[in-house]
């Protein structure tokens, strides 16, 4: 660590007064200043060594603290914390470097003035860039998913994490690995979409990023998250059968491929327990089946839920209990006042000694691992330098440029031209000059507007005026609003229109279409004869049917991040091509719902009296400003043993007139199964990018992983058989298919 940064750590004053805690009897000694020659204090003996001495020396209310975290610092005094505690979640700094330093001030206290000097872990949310002035805000997850680029995601959240490690935070909780099969949930944004494969390759990608930088990743809900209705946390009715094919996979993923050190519990119950103390849950399936070695904390206040809500607790103190006994390992609260509620059903011996040490040594393990006590301090200047890079700004403009979906682009409205393009351009919406950023975001650095993105883009080629239009709300400004972005079109080349939704945690939806009068808004403005583009903000699903027609193209922005406007102007120009797939299904109506591509056979129709089944846009449509021919599918081998491996090949060219991305999915279908399959899976997906003209042979592997079902003992294996395979543009333009035989 430079000097200069050590002398900023001794200077800080923020706790100058504390007081030295007297030594326990148990070493000799000033305390954890004198203290380096204990064996859990020497990083050449083996981490389980270190922690079995550490844990020997704790007591049992020094125990409790390391299975304890809390959203916030030591602003109720230091004497709050004597006993330490496992982590802190920080957010009063204003800019990095302080953060960083504000952070070193409190670990200082950690590790020089509690009896053990076990490190603190500073936590904060992640999920598309860290939650926290002067970080880079990089496009909603969901919009990372509709890149379908496992590598771009690797770069994003290798990004995050060095600006997320470079303050001190040592923990993040994030990403978010629930399956969006309702896209009422209002926390559909946050994930990867509906597919489990889909999802499971790109939080791979998310967590090893963290990981291998020393900061801990914490996939969550486990499990679900979401229940009938699309709503938040509701009970979910699932079987075991579902859970394992549908929602395990991404959980399984982080944990085995990206290393994940920690999970997260979901507020909801399944099969009539809690999931924060649901045994079955915890302790047989997580840390027995799959021998998970790291921890389980909580989502937030949800242990007491067992209480306060669920009605399966007569205390906090035995919802902790039933928590810890069932496999929970840290209770994450949101005050240390609350500690009080919890504590005793481990300092009083509620909780058996062996489920409590095996929690700590989980913590204890994770905390030495990642480095945490040789390395507890940031570098306060390199935060400043890392936050915010020039180089992270650029990535968050390319995830941006190729999350964005074109869904519709009727008579090659776009791209727009330069030269000879529209002189005077109409941009409508609130959505125009807001730069929402979605959930779980930081304030980012100098967002740039989709009207200021248009306007630096079009430059002195056009004329770009606003009009505010209405909003999503209906109180936006009423008729006279609408008649004046009416008349603004009127009078302009091109109207680009942006329009949004409103979702989020605990907003879920039910009604899917547009809110307030935007639909009408977008059918005036169409009627003015205006060339009319709509570009969409928001993270889910959205039902289009009352103006789809009107539109002359629709872009899905999802929620861009910082550089969104820039990203959204380079792909309306074509300095981009739209380059991003739906990751989850757009319905045509609410009434539709849950409405997924991998659902299984119907047992008999599938359809309504009033709708057809089928989707709006199905799951992995997207449009391109090129054309891409699919051609020469091979299988090789074409039959293969249960264990074996096939090479699936074919030739994909641009035989368009501009450059561009095209994603090949590669899906599956059991013709003959022992149980009941999906009609289609995702299987394998690749991104190429092609000049025109330029073509380009892509390759998938197929295998067990691939081909293994849960049979009706719930056992993993491969059945001979014939599998279909199919690769193509969307779950619904497959133009290749193709058979493997497994004998």
């Amino acid at each position: 660590m430079p000097t200069r940064s050590i002398l900023r750590i001794l200077a800080c004053s923020a706790f100058s007064g504390l007081f030295a805690l007297a030594a326990c009897n148990r070493f000799s000694g000033p305390g954890p200043a004198g203290s380096g020659g204990l064996p859990y204090r020497d990083p050449a003996l083996s981490v389980d060594r270190r922690v079995e001495d550490l844990l020997a020396r704790m007591t049992p209310e020094e125990k409790f603290r390391q299975l304890f975290m809390v959203a916030g610092d030591l602003d109720a005094g230091t004497e709050a914390y004597r006993d330490g505690i496992f982590g802190l979640q920080v957010r009063s700094a204003t800019d990095a470097r302080s953060a960083a330093e504000k952070l070193n001030a409190i670990q200082k206290f950690f590790v020089e003035k509690t009896r053990l000097g076990i490190p603190v872990a500073p936590f904060e949310e992640a999920l598309h860039g860290l939650v926290a002035p002067g970080a880079t805000a990089f496009p909603q997850a969901i919009g990372l998913a509709a890149a379908w680029d496992p590598e771009l995601m690797a770069g994003v959240a290798g990004a995050i994490a060095a600006e997320t490690r470079s303050r001190g935070i040592r923990q993040v909780l994030s990403p978010v690995v629930n399956i969006a099969r309702d896209v009422r949930w209002g926390r559909v944004e946050e994930t990867y979409g509906e597919d489990p494969y889909l999802a499971s390759r790109l939080a791979v990608a998310f967590v090893r990023a963290f990981e291998e930088r020393g900061v801990v990743a914490t996939p969550k809900h486990f499990v679900a998250n979401v229940g009938a209705g699309g709503r938040d946390s509701y009970p979910v009715a699932d079987g075991e059968r579902y859970l394992r094919e549908v929602d395990f996979p991404p959980f399984l993923a982080a944990i085995r491929e990206g290393g994940a050190r920690s999970i997260m519990t979901a507020y909801n119950s399944w099969d009539g327990l809690p999931c924060s103390m649901h045994p079955r849950l915890l302790a047989g399936i997580l840390k027995g089946e799959w021998g998970f070695r790291g921890f389980v904390i909580s989502d937030a206040c949800s242990v007491g839920g067992a209480y306060s809500l669920h009605g399966i607790a007569d205390s906090y103190p035995e919802s902790g209990r039933q928590a810890w006994e069932s496999g929970l390992d840290v209770v994450f609260q949101t005050e240390i006042g609350h500690a009080a509620l919890f504590a005793p059903a481990i300092t009083a011996g509620r909780v058996g000694s062996a489920r409590i040490d095996d929690a700590v040594r989980r913590v204890l393990r994770a905390k030495m691992e990642i480095g945490l006590f040789e390395e507890p301090y940031a570098d306060p200047e390199a935060a400043a330098r890392t936050n915010g890079a020039a180089a992270h700004r650029a990535l968050a403009r390319q995830a941006a440029r190729d999350s964005l979906v074109l869904l519709k682009n009727r008579a090659g409205t776009l791209p727009l031209r330069t030269e000879g393009g529209p002189r005077a351009i109409a941009v409508i919406g609130p959505d125009a000059v807001e730069a929402r950023l979605g959930g779980y975001s930081g304030p980012g650095l100098d967002k740039v507007t989709l009207f200021d993105g248009i306007r630096d883009r079009a430059g002195k080629a056009a004329a770009v005026r606003y009009a505010a239009g209405c909003g999503r709300k209906d109180d936006g400004g009423g008729e006279a609003a609408i008649e004046a972005a009416a008349r603004l079109a009127r009078g302009s080349d091109l109207a680009v229109v942006a329009a949004g939704i409103e979702e989020g945690e605990a907003r879920d939806r039910s009604d899917i279409r547009l809110p307030g009068r935007q639909a009408e808004l977008i059918r005036r403005v169409a009627a003015t004869g205006a060339p009319t583009v709509v570009v969409l903000y928001g993270g889910s699903a959205v039902a289009m049917s009352e103006w789809l027609d009107a539109a002359d193209a629709v872009l899905l922005a999802w929620y861009p991040g910082e550089e969104g406007g820039r990203a959204v102007a380079d792909v309306l120009w074509g300095d981009a091509d739209p380059a991003g797939r739906l990751p989850i299904t757009f319905p045509l109506a609410a009434g539709q719902l849950p409405l997924v591509y991998n659902h299984k056979p119907t047992g008999r129709f599938d359809g309504y009296a009033d709708l057809p089944g089928d989707p709006l846009f199905p799951f992995g449509f997207g449009l391109s400003y090129t054309e891409f021919r699919y051609a020469d599918l091979t299988i090789e081998p074409g039959t293969i043993a249960p264990g074996g491996m096939a090479r699936v090949s074919c030739e994909i060219a641009n035989v368009g007139q501009r450059a561009g991305a095209e994603v090949a999915q590669l899906y599956i279908r059991d013709a003959l199964a022992s149980v009941v399959r999906p009609v289609l899976e995702l299987k394998s997906f690749r991104k190429v990018r092609l000049e025109p003209g330029a073509s380009t042979r892509v390759v998938f592997e197929i295998g067990p992983k691939e081909l293994a079902l849960l049979d009706a003992a719930m056992k993993e294996t491969v059945e001979p058989g014939g599998f279909q395979v199919y690769v193509g543009r969307s779950s619904r333009d497959l133009v290749l298919q193709g058979l493997l035989t497994v004998r």
